[in-house]
């Protein structure tokens, strides 16, 4: 497996927000991390990233542990997106994707910042401060910069909140095209699940800090006797069960 996550846990205080996880992401996956707010999900996320210490348990990436080794080199093949954390709003979109660029080493950045400005199509406010944009505007600019160090490993976090339909549509579609051009893998955390079903190979449901569900949309939504994803997950959070 590209990625194994093992009896991962994170404590805050008296609160266990991520209580002994397990789940394996093969490589070249989409894989959706769903649950209602306050689950762990976004905890999770952010201890496979290297921001959160774990309290407990391994994560293993390509066959390295995150916590015992080099963690610099594993970390320079991920990179994330997420509406909730916001790039520097006085620099202007082309400085805080040069800056990005300059962390991560990318070479041949300005061709590099033309080719992603041009795809994602936020050519147009380069030179605009980030401050100054639309939310949807700036969902597309922090797209643009998980995507400026060419990673193995994206984590997208609601990559399409704020966008009219039409938009998302392109983002969903670009997200889809550059997965095969680029063979990269993929965790999404996203409240759409008309998304979810149209970019995940498979998903992982969490409530309270615990995986309660997982397989492919499809095996889901048999499971549980409904209609599609959407049924589901709302079957899932509502029920005061541990499924």
């Amino acid at each position: 497996m590209f990625i194994q996550v093992k009896n991962l846990t994170k404590k805050f205080k008296n609160n266990l927000a991520v209580n002994k996880i397990n789940f394996n992401i093969e490589k070249n996956k989409t894989v959706g991390l769903l649950g209602p707010n306050g689950c762990g999900k976004t905890t999770s996320i952010g201890m496979m990233l290297g921001l959160i210490k774990p309290s407990g348990g391994e994560i293993i990436i390509d066959n390295v542990n995150l916590e015992k080794a080099d963690r610099v080199s594993i970390l320079s093949k991920m990179n994330f997106a997420s509406p909730y954390v916001e790039l520097p709003k006085k620099l202007t979109v082309k400085q805080n994707l040069e800056v990005y660029g300059r962390l991560y080493g990318v070479k041949n950045l300005d061709k590099k910042i033309k080719e992603i400005s041009e795809e994602l199509d936020i050519k147009k406010f380069l030179n605009k401060k980030t401050g100054e944009l639309s939310s949807g505007q700036k969902n597309r600019v922090t797209l643009a910069k998980s995507l400026i160090n060419d990673p193995e490993i994206i984590f997208l976090d609601e990559p399409t909140a704020s966008l009219d339909p039409d938009v998302g549509d392109y983002v969903r579609g670009y997200i889809e095209s550059y997965k095969l051009k680029n063979k990269v893998t993929i965790l999404l955390a996203s409240h759409n699940m008309a998304e979810v079903e149209r970019l995940c190979d498979s998903i992982i449901m969490m409530k309270n800090g615990k995986i309660i569900d997982e397989g492919t949309c499809e095996e889901i939504i048999k499971k549980h006797g409904r209609k599609n994803l959407e049924e589901t997950f709302l079957k899932l959070a509502r029920s005061n069960d541990e499924i």
